[in-house]
């Protein structure tokens, strides 16, 4: 057979009437030469081989079961049927044999491979019949017979996509699902008439009020919001927090020292990581494309802070190191010019060390007096006393929202109020209740508000100074630098407007960016959800604390979050820290930077379990079962 040159242009000469030329090979001749190829790739049977496996007068090969005119994959059982996925009705005849240049698989394919793998698996056993050459145009595929069992029309890509015995086109109904095990929910509107189709009511988390079918929980206020946020699922959130897979002392970690601080999610260690990799400059101060996307994240970042407090403008959010240098740069530039000596400066009992001593040193600098709110028994601010404190030389007021040493939430809308009523400014401390309770500083009426990115689940050295506009204008710069300023000499300098009048220098740049990252998780996990989880915590906690022998509950007020301290007899706190990290246990034991609330009982130390939304009732069953094994390992030494 010969083959005539191209023509001038490169296409194949053909006939008058368009017909294929005389010189084409015929389709028998085209069919021999690919069955004698594919004979020849490397792994394919033999001469001598077709020869041992000569039919037999029924049709099949010597030593092998009966199969089809197909030849079966190499390490699959031959089938009479081809091979179908398991569960699945028999698929529709293969596409042709497999072409030359495609690789072997590495092993033998499952037995349970869909059809269209097993048709064009390289590597055939026994007789390779010739191949018919491949019809030019694909016509219609071919029509099963009436007495063929069902198949179906086409798996597709995704087999198991399809409807087939076993695998439901749509998911089942599951009776109550996205109910929460909750008891029927009844109507604030008349209900649709039910179809045919809806057995089930629609998530009741995902609707607001006012909308037909909305409901709400049994006994709740009329009128209360139902969180907009998908159901909590603690199996799914603790899968975002990488460190929580740790092992310590060969057991599972157990983080209850949330109180200190909170590990970091997935999406913030990402932030943190794309920013370095994509975005890293210094801000405001360059024309380049970096400086260009820093900036935005920097002050996006900042606008993030602003909507999560309820601030006003994000011209109301400086950015400092911490909860700490937050409550001295407010010490320091706000203090001097409006305390005096004899001024009042009001704390409670409560407080942390962060909110004590910048106020002791600006007492000592002015001339000023402090007083403090005592707490009952209970660990609750009494708002008698506080009202009694307070005079017209009443200059600030600064409180915890949640005390980080007894878990106390205390009323800071009332103390607001009437410290706003003597005549005085107010800061709340939010360090601890920003992770566990919705704070809005315009609802609050706050005029400074307070708190840290590493116990919001954010990166650590990156903090929040929250202040109303006008008391931001009033003050002075309490760091100088660059960043800080409009123009420099030797003889003046002229300052930003706020807040970069407080930010001078360069500024924690990527942790910012990181904080409004561990707000957005936050928000779209949703703090209704995360407040209502961690209060079963918090009493599943307390309860089974309560039934330790030996074990005092220290902060025992009505109205807590996360904490539950305490101590054990005969043992120091330390002594308890120690050996629950042998079990995996991480809690606080000491003072918890707290001295005085814990002297107010007679301590000079505690330990303090807390709680997150990542921490499971598992996690407390273990620490309740570690306390009592202490317990009674001390009462068999008495």
């Amino acid at each position: 057979m010969t083959t005539p040159p191209p023509t001038a242009d490169g296409s194949a000469p053909a006939t008058a009437d368009g017909s294929a030329p005389a010189w084409l090979p015929d389709e028998e001749t085209l069919s021999r030469l690919a069955g004698e190829f594919f004979r020849a790739l490397p792994g394919q049977p033999t001469d001598m081989d077709m020869d041992m496996a000569a039919p037999v007068p029924d049709g099949h090969p010597q030593g092998l079961p009966g199969q089809s005119e197909w030849p079966a994959p190499t390490g699959l059982p031959v089938q009479s049927e081809w091979p179908v996925p398991t569960g699945l009705p028999a698929a529709d005849p293969p596409p042709p044999a497999p072409t030359a240049g495609m690789s072997p698989p590495s092993g033998p394919p499952p037995t349970s491979a869909p059809a269209t793998f097993a048709a064009s698996a390289p590597g055939l056993a026994g007789p390779a019949p010739e191949v018919p050459a491949p019809p030019v145009a694909p016509g219609p595929p071919p029509v099963a017979p009436s007495s063929a069992p069902a198949r179906l029309v086409d798996p597709g890509a995704y087999y198991f996509l399809t409807e087939a015995p076993g695998y439901p086109a749509q998911p089942p109904e599951l009776p109550g699902f996205g109910h929460l095990g909750l008891p029927p929910l009844p109507p604030l509107f008349e209900p649709e008439p039910p179809t045919a189709a809806a057995t089930t009511a629609p998530y009741y988390f995902l609707q607001g009020p006012g909308v037909p079918g909305v409901s709400e929980a049994p006994g709740s206020p009329v009128g209360l919001l139902l969180d907009p946020h998908p159901a909590f699922d603690v199996r799914a959130v603790r899968r975002d927090f990488p460190i929580l897979s740790e092992l310590v002392n060969g057991r599972p970690l157990i983080w209850l020292d949330n109180a200190a601080t909170t590990q970091k999610p997935q999406a913030v260690i990402d932030r943190l990581v794309e920013f370095y990799s994509r975005e890293n400059s210094n801000i405001h101060r360059a024309a380049h494309e970096l400086a260009a996307r820093a900036t935005d994240a920097y002050e996006g970042a900042r606008k993030t802070v602003a909507r999560f407090v309820g601030a006003g403008s994000a011209e109301e959010i400086v950015f400092v190191r911490g909860t700490t240098e937050a409550i001295n740069l407010v010490a320091k530039a706000w203090g001097p010019g409006h305390l005096r000596a004899g001024d009042e400066i009001v704390l409670s009992h409560l407080e942390h060390h962060a909110n004590i001593v910048p106020w002791q040193m600006l007492a000592q600098q002015t001339g000023a007096v402090i007083k403090v709110i005592p707490v009952d028994d209970d660990g609750q601010v009494l708002l008698d006393e506080y009202t009694k404190l307070l005079s017209d030389r009443t200059r600030l007021v600064a409180v915890t929202q949640l005390s980080n040493a007894l878990g106390t939430v205390v009323p800071v809308e009332q103390i607001i109020e009437i410290g706003h009523r003597a005549g005085a400014r107010v800061l709340v401390d939010a360090a601890q209740s920003v992770p566990h309770l919705t704070v809005d500083v315009t609802a609050l009426d706050a005029d400074f508000l307070v708190f840290s990115g590493h116990k919001l689940f954010g990166p650590t050295g990156i903090g929040v100074l929250y202040a109303k506009r006008e008391i931001l204008e009033d003050m002075p710069p309490w760091e100088g630098g660059g960043n800080m300023i409009t123009d420099v000499t030797f003889e003046r300098s002229g300052y930003q407007p706020p807040p970069g009048r407080f930010e001078a220098g360069t500024g924690n740049i990527a942790d910012a960016v990181g904080l409004a990252a561990a707000i957005d998780y936050v928000e779209r996990i949703g703090l209704p959800n995360i407040a209502a989880y961690e209060h079963t915590l918090l009493e599943h906690a307390t309860e089974g604390l309560r039934g330790v022998p030996g074990l005092r509950l220290i902060g025992t007020a009505p109205d807590k979050a996360s904490i539950a301290s305490f101590v054990l007899d005969g043992y120091e706190p330390a002594e308890v820290g120690t050996a629950l990290n042998e079990e995996g246990i991480a809690v606080r034991s000491g003072h918890h930077c707290a001295q005085p609330i814990l002297r107010r009982y007679g301590l000079e130390a505690t330990v303090r379990p807390s709680f997150a939304f990542y921490n499971t009732h598992e996690e407390v069953d273990t620490l309740i079962t570690a306390v009592h094994r202490l317990a009674t390992r001390r009462g068999g030494h008495h």
